[in-house]
């Protein structure tokens, strides 16, 4: 009977720690921010690519533990409003940024109407919309929205997640006052929290002094 206790409690022990098998310095969100709405757009086929990832073996969204507890904070103070965040990406493994290398030189563009209409396919490399390296991969990166927790629906801004164009400029004017407001609602409490914002993405956003500035990591999401 002891024997097979202790044999339950290895094997317990030894499944936890395959589960949360990250390298030192990374977390899984929702261990640090548990009702956070994780929608971990490359592990499904709703992007710009209209498939699975490489590298996305699961929805589970991974960040630094500074990111993830300058995350937390802000979600925190939506929180009083009965606001929350909602996560499309964060870790993203070296393979995956590979993956959207090889898929720019293609021909396949089942996509484009709805996420890259005005960019030819050929140019989002050249454009900056896609690189050989991405700081996603650094850890501390992260893609997001607000949502309303009375509705789960997300703040209207502008454009969809993922969308290739100058309407998704933080700075665009050409979109109305409502959704001009959720954009800056999102950028202030991103930049007051210790987050760098993009200049051509509404949802980008890096922790400033990340602990991996040159480190690129290609470990799977899992």
């Amino acid at each position: 009977m002891k024997r097979t206790m202790i044999y339950c409690l290895l094997v317990g022990y030894l499944c936890s720690f395959q589960t949360n098998n990250l390298p030192e310095g990374f977390v899984y969100i929702k261990d640090i921010i548990p009702d956070i709405v994780v929608e971990l757009r490359y592990h499904g086929s709703n992007n710009f690519v209209g498939q699975p990832i490489e590298g996305y073996n699961d929805s589970r969204c991974i960040l630094t533990r500074s990111a993830a507890d300058k995350l937390k904070n802000v979600q925190n103070e939506l929180r009083h409003f009965s606001l929350g965040l909602k996560i499309f990406d964060a870790y993203r493994p070296q393979k995956a940024v590979d993956h959207f290398v090889r898929w720019s030189k293609n021909t396949d563009t089942k996509m484009k109407a709805e996420y890259y209409p005005e960019v030819a396919k050929e140019n989002l490399f050249k454009e900056g919309y896609i690189s050989i390296r991405s700081g996603h991969s650094r850890g501390s990166t992260v893609d997001l929205s607000i949502i309303s927790l009375q509705n789960m629906k997300e703040l209207d801004m502008g454009t969809q997640y993922d969308f290739f164009g100058k309407e998704s400029w933080p700075s665009n004017i050409n979109i109305s006052a409502d959704q001009r407001s959720n954009r800056m609602l999102l950028q202030s409490l991103m930049k007051n929290h210790g987050f760098n914002p993009l200049k051509e993405e509404w949802w980008h956003f890096t922790v400033e002094d990340e602990p991996f500035p040159d480190t690129y990591f290609n470990f799977p999401v899992q």
